[in-house]
């Protein structure tokens, strides 16, 4: 059976193309070298979104981050009930078998599902039709009502707010995992937050004592 041609399998083609020329061939002892396995000592917990890829942001060779992405890069909470726990799958791997040493939450400006977490707009909505997006970025609730106060549900005052307390309600979901918590008491495993501007491109980390968030790099911008 033939696979029907699409201009968006000719893009990805095209990509690959490239890929197979500028990183494949020029490195071929490192991907030589990573079928015996990798050792990222990073782990990247980012947003779906397609204008955000880790990779690209902090420029690095394949084998050196371990990276999870999900609809407002969020983290669930340590639970054992039954069900498929994608997020808590890739965590445990990548601090128990990879020994990742850090671990970085990375949110974003303009992201939709903080967005919807702030407007609400897909509450009540079934499986399928906003319902698991609603169900996911319930995570959210209960940081939302300080912000709506202050903010209200739109603006990007209010986005940004939303979109720097998941980041945080990301990492305090990743200490209720006992191998987190106990690595990260022991020095072996350090915890970081951080949201990425698309509209400037500038990194900002979260000093935790604060609770603000800096340009990495001393950058000016605006989000």
């Amino acid at each position: 059976m033939t696979t029907p041609s699409s201009p968006e399998l000719d893009t990805l083609l095209e990509g690959y193309r490239r890929f197979r020329e500028k990183s494949w061939n020029p490195q071929r002892e490192r991907w030589a070298a990573l079928r015996e396995g990798q050792e990222p000592r990073v782990m990247i917990i980012a947003c779906s979104d397609s204008r955000v890829d880790p990779s690209q942001i902090f420029d690095t060779d394949p084998g050196e981050m371990f990276v999870v992405r999900n609809v407002a890069a969020m983290v669930p909470p340590f639970e054992t009930t039954p069900g498929h726990h994608g997020v808590s799958a890739a965590l445990e791997f990548a601090v128990q078998v990879l020994k990742v040493r850090e671990i970085m939450v990375m949110g974003h400006g303009m992201c939709g599902g903080c967005k919807a977490a702030l407007t609400q707009e897909l509450h009540g909505t079934e499986p399928g039709q906003g319902g698991f997006i609603a169900n996911w970025i319930a995570m959210l609730d209960r940081v939302r009502e300080p912000i709506v106060e202050e903010f209200g549900t739109t603006g990007r005052p209010a986005e940004r707010a939303m979109e720097q307390a998941g980041v945080k309600v990301s990492l305090e979901n990743l200490r209720t995992f006992p191998c987190v918590r106990t690595k990260e008491a022991s020095g072996e495993l350090t915890l970081r937050g951080s949201v990425f501007a698309i509209s400037d491109g500038v990194l900002r980390l979260l000093d935790e004592e604060t609770g603000e968030f800096s340009p990495a790099l001393g950058e000016a911008g605006d989000d």
